[in-house]
Order: structure tokens, then sequence, then C-alpha cells
């Protein structure tokens, strides 16, 4: 587990006007097999995909489970989701978690919550990388917390990536107080960087636990190949924004 997130330009926080909490979930395992799953699935003809069927399964009436293997489940569940950007690719689920356990983590995380730091690349230094990364922050695991939230939600997760909950990290819960910001960054660890790595993040998953009135969105400033020509300017806050309110989530691989 690294308790450090690398920089970039891939992704930005903006400033804030009013504190928030964004609670952060990296994963690094290989997705072997995952894109040819219907998630994540293009049409090579270029249509339009029709809009899917999502709703919640409770009494099992309309479908019929499958048998299932002993790491399976019993029944049937259905996430609903939105493709925000397939390059990179990120999506938002609605209402993810509910209120109870968005404060349920803001709880548990703020007694804990210290200034947040930087993995250093070679040739950097605390004081030459100062303003970069000004939120606070906790790791927790969610054998951590006592409430069972954080096993709740993990397991939720692993349902809606189809990635085991053994290939992802302690939750990073972070706290963004007004004017404060993470700048342009990658997720990832790049080995010529970084140095060698016993692990790599391939994806991010984010969840928001407060609503906040204005600032405080995630950047993606290069969505769809734009702001490629070189004079990009990351303050400039251009790009896809995913604006924070309290149980959305929004689910990024990493950019290549």
């Amino acid at each position: 587990m690294k308790g450090k997130i690398g920089k970039g330009n891939c992704s930005f926080k903006s400033k804030l006007g009013l504190p928030a909490l964004l609670f952060v979930v990296c994963l690094f395992c290989f997705l072997v097999g995952f894109f040819g799953s219907s998630l994540f699935s293009q049409d090579v003809n270029g249509d339009r995909p029709r809009p899917r069927m999502l709703h919640s399964v409770s009494d099992g009436s309309d479908y019929d489970p499958m048998p299932y293997g002993e790491g399976g489940d019993d029944s049937i569940s259905s996430i609903p989701f939105q493709v925000l950007s397939w390059q990179p690719r990120a999506v938002y689920f609605p209402k993810f978690a509910t209120a109870e356990q968005c404060q349920n983590i803001v709880n548990t995380a703020k007694p804990n919550l210290k200034p947040s730091t930087l993995a250093l690349r070679k040739g950097e230094t605390e004081e030459n990388t100062k303003g970069i990364r000004t939120s606070s922050g906790v790791f927790l695991s969610a054998s951590e917390d006592k409430s069972g939230t954080l096993d709740d939600i993990e397991k939720k997760i692993a349902r809606a990536t189809m990635l085991p909950r053994t290939h992802g990290e302690a939750f990073n819960i972070l706290r963004y107080e007004i004017g404060q910001r993470y700048n342009s960054h990658y997720d990832a660890f790049n080995p010529s960087e970084y140095g060698p790595q016993k692990s790599q993040r391939v994806a991010s998953f984010l969840l928001y636990l407060t609503d906040v009135q204005e600032g405080g969105e995630t950047m993606f400033p290069f969505e769809n190949g734009s702001n490629m020509d070189g004079s990009y300017d990351y303050q400039r806050c251009i790009g896809l924004k995913v604006k924070p309110r309290q149980d959305i989530t929004s689910w990024k691989l990493s950019c290549d």
C-alpha cells in the first residue's frame, strides 16, 4: 500500500467555495478481460447504445440467479451508472452511498486528518513542491472502521468495477477547505520518475462526502484529446469537470 499520491497532469482539484471531504480509493490491479464487459463495450458501428434498464432487484422475481462460485453472490444486483468520458474512461454512479454512510466516514476520519503529503520525484524536495497539495487526509482500511461503513462501500465498489477487494489500497479520505487544492497530477507512479514499484495504480474510485456551493471540481483537462497543444495551463480550469455532490461517485481509469 502506498501512503502518498503522485502528481502529474491528469486531473485537478480546483479551489473550493466551502469545506469539503473527498473519499478516494486507488486501485492497482491489471484489468484482464475487463474491457470485454458490457459496462465499457463500445459500438463498433458508431451508433449510440440504447439506454440500459438499470433498477434495483429486491425480490428476485424478475430474474433467476445463476449458480455461483465460492466468492460469488447469491442474488442479482444492479448499480446505475452514466459514462462521462471514454478518454479517459470516467463513469458516474449516482447515489452510491447514503447520507448516513457519508457522515460515518467523515466522523471516522476527522480526528485523524493530517496535512497531505507528496511522493517526490528525483530532484524534488518538500520546499520546492510546497503549495502543490494543500489538503489534509488520512488512509483508513475497512477493518479500521468499527461502524462497518467502509466494509460495505468496499464490497459495492468491487461489484461496480468488477475488481476484487484485494486489489485495492486503503481508503484515502481527504478534506479540502476554502482555497485548498491538489494541482494537476497523475494517480499512478511512473517508475522512470519514482523508481521501481511493487504495484501500480491503474484506476481511481472517488466518493464525494459533502456538498459545496461552488468550486471543488475534479478536472479532466485532456478529455477526448482536448488541450493537447502544449500550451495547457491547469489553473485555467478547463476540460471535463466533475462537481462534488454528496453521495455521488466517479470511477476513472488512469491515462496512458
